[in-house]
């Protein structure tokens, strides 16, 4: 058996955890899709010049450094020696995406001392390295730096406790 110079997961051959393609090439074609309908959606608005840039200056600049990545990424994938695709599980992006749902039902019922902590939790589930202690911690700690910046230091008008 020769060795085509294809690099999998698993020692010594494919795995049913691997698709046969480049882990960089699959990223660097995400990331040019996401430039290509950004670019698009910012086309209609009028660039400016650089001494008076317009509104579709900002977005359209970003749109082609992350297309730029994005082929740079992908060419960096059809190396040889690249890593594999692993299939990914439900388990992530549901748990990330009920977060950030669940952040948007409780910040006004519950405020940010509870959304907060509440929705990172929840959020972290999408790990198999999920510590419950830990989470808590992070948590509680990220929620009062938010509190301290958003409420203290900006003086939006953000909730901390809506039941008090």
């Amino acid at each position: 058996m020769s060795d085509t110079g294809n690099t999998t997961n698993a020692p010594g051959g494919t795995s049913d955890n691997t698709y046969n393609v480049p882990q960089d090439l699959c990223g660097g074609i995400f990331l040019f899709l996401i430039a290509a309908f950004f670019a698009w959606k910012a086309w209609p608005l009028p660039l400016g010049s650089l001494r008076a840039m317009g509104p579709g200056m900002l977005p359209m600049s970003i749109a082609a450094m992350v297309g730029i990545g994005g082929l740079v990424l992908a060419l960096n994938g059809l190396r040889k020696g690249s890593l594999l695709q692993e299939k990914w599980h439900l388990r992530g992006p549901f748990f990330v995406l009920g977060g950030i749902v669940l952040f948007g039902l409780l910040i006004r019922t519950a405020g940010l001392a509870v959304a907060g902590p509440v929705s990172m939790v929840f959020a972290s589930l999408a790990t198999n390295e999920f510590r419950f202690k830990e989470s808590v911690i992070f948590a509680v700690c990220m929620t009062a730096a938010c509190i301290v910046l958003f409420k203290y230091l900006l003086g939006l008008p953000i909730p901390i406790f809506q039941f008090m």
